[in-house]
């Protein structure tokens, strides 16, 4: 009886791994504890004093052994809970990129539509800027139109050829004048017109070349 008993406790031991708490710990010494009481006859021989003997060490074995299975199952139940922690804060890391990408996602939408926005408000006030333009243009136009038709009309000349042949040629520079050309030549208006048949003294442009006549040597252009 006392060897199905230990064996009954051995087989306990090496099954403990699938149990847990100090509920299982206490009951395996308890069977311990039976199989030693249930010997006192073996006690009273020198071999039942082995045989207690050898069971006492077991008992102190299995003692030991069932410590350090318990110990084993709190570290499996810290290793566990740490893993659990460790899946909480990955889904939580999770879930925060989610909400990044989708932060990123309203901004670039953000970005997109004040781009929009500002495309249209600028081809707004570039519209509007050449309305005013137009309108300007169209003024100075209309302006121009109404001077020219208020402007006296510059009667028909008659040119005669009642003017010295010879001479020399001159270049209209920038602020000359008719006028101003004939005085700085020693030259006469009058010839200077009807040589060069101009109709309208105030439409002299820079770089035309006009023939100044003139008996006299020509005076240096400036």
């Amino acid at each position: 009886m006392t060897n199905n008993l230990a064996y009954t406790t051995l087989v306990f031991a090496a099954d403990f791994h699938k149990h847990r708490g100090m509920k299982f710990f206490r009951v395996g010494c308890a069977l311990l504890g039976l199989a030693v009481a249930s010997c006192p006859a073996r006690a009273q021989s020198g071999a039942g004093s082995i045989d207690i003997a050898n069971l006492r060490e077991d008992v102190n074995l299995l003692t030991q052994r069932l410590g350090d299975l318990q110990i084993r199952v709190e570290q499996l139940e810290r290793q566990n809970n740490d893993l659990k922690n460790q899946a909480g804060n990955a889904a939580q890391t999770y879930a925060t990129v989610a909400q990044l990408n989708d932060a990123v996602a309203e901004l670039n939408r953000t970005v997109k539509a004040a781009t929009a926005e500002s495309k249209t408000e600028t081809l707004q006030k570039v519209s509007v800027q050449l309305e005013k333009l137009a309108r300007q243009t169209q003024a100075a136009i209309d302006a121009l139109a109404k001077g020219q038709a208020t402007r006296p009309a510059v009667a028909p000349r008659n040119f005669t050829e009642d003017y010295p042949k010879e001479g020399f040629s001159y270049t209209v520079q920038k602020g000359d004048t008719l006028a101003g050309i004939a005085k700085k030549n020693h030259a006469s208006l009058r010839d200077i017109t009807n040589a060069n048949k101009i109709a309208d003294p105030t439409r002299l442009m820079v770089g035309q070349t006009l023939f100044i006549p003139q008996a006299q040597a020509p005076a240096p252009q400036n």
